[in-house]
């Protein structure tokens, strides 16, 4: 897949706005708005539920933690 270093110290900041999924759900999309926004991956600190890389949950935009982060990305392969 190209992904590197996925299982992260930290959860990431996601651009989508958080919103339960449906219960059938094939890459499903962000909601169109709201208060909280997605975190995903794995955390140093956490329960097993939330170590995974694929964990998921809400925070809100303006919280400030140790467990929160972003990954910065470029759409261009690295040299």
């Amino acid at each position: 897949l190209g992904l590197y270093d996925m299982h992260g110290n930290v959860w990431e900041w996601c651009l989508d706005w958080y919103a339960a999924y449906p219960a059938t759900a094939t890459d499903p999309l962000g909601a169109d708005s709201g208060s909280n926004r997605v975190v995903r991956g794995g955390i140093w600190g956490s329960y097993a539920y939330g170590c995974r890389s694929g964990y998921r949950d809400q925070s809100s935009a303006d919280n400030r933690s140790n467990y929160i982060g972003f990954r910065v990305c470029s759409a261009a392969p690295v040299q």
